[in-house]
C-alpha cells in the first residue's frame, strides 16, 4: 500500500511496511481525491482504486470467517470497554505476532499460545463479540495497526507478570500499554 501511495505521490516517507498515522493519512487523502469513504482503511473499493491486490495473512479477504470470529472474540474479551482504536490495536498485536518468527504463524496459534492471553486462561475468549469488536478485527485485518508493530500489550494496573515490565512501552491507548 505504501509503495503504491508513494508512486502516486500520496506517501512521501520511508516505505517501511508498518501501518501508522502517516499511512492512514495518505490513504485518507487518496480516498478524498477519488471520492471514496475517507476512513483510512484499504477496503475493496480503495484497493481497486489504487489498482493493487492485497494478499497474504493480513488481508481480511484471505482470512476465514472462523479466524475473523476468533480474532473478534479476542478483541472483545481483552479490550471491551477500551477506546475503539485500542480495540483495533489489540487485534493488530495478534496479527503482528502472526507475522513474527518469535510466535506461532496462525491467529489461533497466537491466541491459544499457553499463557499469552488472560482471556483464554479465564474463559472470556468464549464470549460472543459485539459489532464493535468485529469491526476492530476487520480493520486490523485490513492493515490498520495503531501500534506501529508492537508485539505486546498489558494493563499496568492489573499486570502480574514481572517480565512484561521489561518490554519497551511505545504507546498507551486507554488502559493498555503497547510494547515491543
Amino acid at each position: 500500500v505504501q509503495t503504491r501511495l508513494s508512486e502516486l505521490g500520496y506517501y512521501t516517507y520511508k516505505i517501511d511496511g508498518l501501518w501508522g498515522w502517516r499511512t492512514t493519512a495518505a490513504v485518507k487523502q487518496f480516498q478524498r481525491d477519488y471520492g471514496l469513504t475517507q476512513d483510512g482503511i484499504v477496503g475493496s473499493w480503495t484497493e481497486k482504486s489504487l489498482k493493487i491486490t492485497l494478499s497474504g495473512g493480513s488481508s481480511q479477504s484471505s482470512v476465514s470467517s472462523a479466524n475473523l470470529d476468533l480474532l473478534a472474540r479476542c478483541v472483545y474479551a481483552e479490550a471491551r470497554g477500551e477506546p475503539y482504536v485500542g480495540q483495533v490495536a489489540v487485534a493488530a498485536v495478534v496479527l503482528n505476532r502472526v507475522k513474527s518468527a518469535s510466535f506461532p504463524n496462525t491467529i489461533a496459534g497466537v491466541i491459544y499460545q499457553p499463557w499469552a492471553f488472560t482471556a483464554v486462561n479465564d474463559g472470556q475468549i468464549n464470549l460472543s463479540p459485539n459489532a464493535t469488536a468485529i469491526k476492530a478485527a476487520k480493520d486490523a485485518l485490513n492493515g490498520w495497526d495503531p501500534t506501529n508493530g508492537c508485539l505486546y500489550y498489558y494493563n499496568p494496573s492489573t499486570a502480574t507478570s514481572k517480565w512484561i515490565w521489561s518490554r519497551t512501552v511505545m504507546l498507551s491507548i486507554g488502559k493498555h500499554n503497547f510494547a515491543k
